[in-house]
This record gives C-alpha cells, structure tokens and sequence, in this order.
C-alpha cells in the first residue's frame, strides 16, 4: 500500500448509513473522506471545491440522482472516479451506470473492505464490479423501447389508467394503448404491471 492518501467524498442521503459510510472508509489507513453530502446536488460543488480522487455515490439520491450526479461529475470533475451504490443492483442498473460513465458499480450490501479495494481500483483507472453482475449486464439485452414508450410506462407504473396517461402526455387515448400493446410485445409482458416489473429490473426505468 503506498503512503499516497486516497481522497474521497461520500453522497448519501440518509444519514446514519453516511455516517456508517465515513467510518468504515476512515478506519482505512490509505483513505481520507475529506467530505460527506446528502443531496446529488452538491457533489459537483463539493468535487470542485475539494479536488477529492473519487467519489462513492448512492444511486438513490433524491432530486438529482445518483446517474445523475455521475454524469454532471464526469463533465465538470473528471478526475474524480465515481462508484455508484445501489440497494437493489440488478444487469440493467449496471449498464446504466457504465453508461453514464461511472468506474465502479457495488451493491450497499458489500462488506467495507471490498467498498475500499473498489475505491482502490477505480482509483487505479480500473473498473470495480462484481464479477457476476458484470457478466449478466453484458448478457442482458439493449432497451428496445423507444423514448415515447418509456414516458408511457413511466406514468403507467404510478398507475395511471389509459386517460390519465393520454392527459399528461397530450396524446389520445388510442395512441396510449397502441403504446402499451408494442410495449407488451417487445418486453414479453403479460400485463402493463408486467412490463413494469421487466423495465424495472432491466434498468430501462
């Protein structure tokens, strides 16, 4: 381990898991949290005030989210590595991320000692995944819905009826369904819960 401190700044909204976030990475002797936030809101801010070597981002922040908050890092602070946590990771939050230019991509659930070897990595120009994870988001399909689509199932998973979809979108109610029935079809959906459920666990939500 070189002498070199590996500076870090931590975003998590919730308090006692940033906290718990700030401890386990300054129990560390070659890591330095030099600042914690809760909003995807001050990361740039803070990486620009800060300089910090990476920053570990909670997916979700709320506002500004975590992708969110990778891209805006990435564009104004590219020195600073982003690694993205997640509750619920799945193949699809994955690509995402990687898409929006994220280095690394653990799940909340690691122990603190794989969070630091992940740091660690990014930090080196490397990527910091799981190998399994890794491996499904390669296999897992591109998003095959189109962007109109995805406004529509965005409503339709608050549960909105055709109408209200229709409604917000200034659109008829017979283009809202002929919407729901391609997307039925591209993703094998049963039902519009259905393609909820499939969109969501792919990461095109």
């Amino acid at each position: 381990m070189g002498s070199t401190l590996i500076r870090i700044l931590v975003a998590e909204h919730l308090p006692l898991v940033r906290r718990g976030l700030v401890a386990s990475l300054e129990a560390e002797l070659d890591l330095q949290v030099v600042a914690d936030v809760g909003t995807g809101e001050d990361v740039v801010p803070t990486a620009l005030a800060l300089h910090p070597d990476a920053a570990v981002i909670d997916l979700d922040l709320p506002g500004v989210d975590g992708l969110a908050a990778v891209e805006r890092l990435y564009e104004k602070a590219p020195w600073c590595r982003a690694l993205i946590l997640a509750a619920h990771p799945n193949p699809g939050l994955v690509r995402r991320a990687f898409a929006a230019r994220a280095a690394g991509f653990l799940s909340l659930d690691v122990a603190p000692e794989r969070l630091a070897e992940g740091i660690r990595q990014v930090v080196a120009g490397r990527r910091a995944v799981e190998p399994d994870l890794a491996i499904a988001a390669l296999e897992s399909a591109d998003n095959p819905l189109t962007r109109r689509e995805l406004d529509v199932l965005r409503i339709a998973a608050r549960g909105a009826r055709s109408i209200e979809i229709a409604d917000a979108l200034f659109l008829s109610v017979g283009t809202v369904r002929n919407h729901l029935s391609r997307i039925m079809c591209k993703t094998g959906a049963r039902n519009r819960l259905d393609a909820v459920r499939i969109a969501s666990d792919s990461g095109w939500l």
